[in-house]
């Protein structure tokens, strides 16, 4: 039940994570790659969850906007969907307890909670998802936050054994996830399943056009406040990186924007791909960060 995109994301987060604690190319050992390797799989685990749990609350929507989904086709059943929402978010906290990392499980409950509350219908203090506040807020703690701190804590606290040190790139990090998340998950292909059933996504209520307007220009002034960034760095290797690559993300973003057409599912969600697109990339530039 889970989606190949969304596991490509976490295991570049997870990687990014478990070589920003390292102080010297000496700490990069074996022992680094297979304790990332280790926590690729609860992190996969938890990815299942989140889209299982959503897949079973929003069967009726999916049938609508995303009929090629397992629950949505009939491939499982709903008694196979729970079964399999319930195993993963018991392994991931088993292997979070087995890696004895207090910052795996801590994230892990709370990733459960979030994407919980998104998804499960029980008013009036759940199904975060129906308002576009607290869906953002949402997404941004489990596509973003939990996906990259508790490994990266990890990483520098269980496995290194050094003090927890939020350096440049790590805050980098943290601005970076914040702002593509809350622009570029606003679920404008969904809208008519969405609006069908009574959800009130930001889409809906003001627009796919203004929607998608807003977001691409939240990501431009992000690439934007990135080459600032990178035109103070210390180091030129680390200034051209940044200022060169994060120029052209931008161009390649604004040209695919100005020939999209939000209105057109097959287009927007065609975009919404290549942001999970750019989203890779940048866990390979954060390093540049400097």
């Amino acid at each position: 039940l889970t989606r190949p995109h969304t596991c490509a994301g976490y295991i570049l987060a997870i990687l990014s994570a478990s070589l920003l604690p390292l102080q010297s190319p000496a700490d990069f050992t074996p022992k680094i790659i297979i304790e990332a390797f280790k926590c690729m799989v609860p992190a996969i685990m938890m990815s299942n969850y989140a889209n299982a749990i959503n897949q079973l609350a929003d069967v009726h929507i999916d049938k609508v906007n995303k009929p090629d989904l397992p629950l949505a086709c009939g491939d499982f059943s709903m008694g196979e969907g729970l079964a399999i929402t319930i195993a993963s978010l018991l392994m991931a906290v088993a292997m979070g307890i087995m890696l004895r990392s207090p910052p795996l499980v801590i994230g892990f409950i709370i990733w459960c909670i979030v994407g919980g509350a998104y998804s499960i219908d029980l008013p009036p203090l759940l199904r975060w998802k129906g308002n576009p506040l607290m869906a953002a807020v949402s997404i941004i703690c489990c596509n973003g936050l939990l996906v990259f701190f508790p490994f990266f804590i990890h990483f520098q606290k269980i496995v290194l054994g050094n003090p927890v040190a939020f350096t440049k790139p790590v805050l980098f990090t943290a601005a970076y996830l914040v702002i593509w998340n809350t622009a570029c998950n606003i679920d404008i292909p969904d809208v008519e399943g969405d609006k069908a059933f009574g959800l009130r996504t930001l889409p809906i209520i003001i627009g796919k056009e203004k929607v998608f307007s807003i977001a691409v220009n939240i990501m431009l002034m992000a690439y934007g406040g990135v080459v600032l960034v990178g035109a103070f760095s210390p180091s030129v290797l680390c200034k051209l990186v940044t200022m060169i690559s994060h120029s052209a993300l931008a161009f390649v973003l604004w040209r695919q924007a100005k020939t999209n057409d939000p209105s057109d599912n097959k287009s927007a969600k065609s975009f919404y791909m290549l942001t999970w697109k750019l989203y890779y990339v940048e866990f390979f530039l954060l390093h540049f960060v400097r």
